[in-house]
């Protein structure tokens, strides 16, 4: 849990992010204007990106070379934001480990 708080966690300047996913500042910010990338803007017009933020840009560079459009990175983006915030038990499943839940309530029955 604490791994993923840190993931989130906006260190990283537009520049950084450029040489790490090879994307032109103008992608990033288009990426942004469609809501698929949500950077922090701490200080006025300054733009700080996690690694989370860095993972969904990889996301999408991959879905747009498998032929996926805009919209429908956002469908599939959308999705899996569904599919993260589902409970089970009242617990999140992107929280928990979905195979080891289950083994531990087969062992409980």
């Amino acid at each position: 849990m604490y791994k993923d708080k840190r993931r989130a966690i906006p260190l990283l300047p537009i520049s950084t992010v450029m040489g790490l996913t090879n994307l032109t500042a103008r992608q990033i910010r288009y990426y942004e204007e469609h809501h698929l990338i949500e950077p922090l803007r701490p200080d006025g017009n300054r733009r700080l990106y996690s690694l989370n933020n860095i993972d969904e840009l990889l996301e999408i560079q991959e879905l747009l070379e498998q032929g996926i459009n805009i919209a429908g990175i956002k469908i599939v983006f959308s999705l899996k934001k569904e599919a993260n915030s589902k409970m089970y038990k009242g617990r999140r499943l992107q929280d928990i480990n979905f195979r080891k839940m289950i083994e531990e309530e087969l062992e409980q029955s």
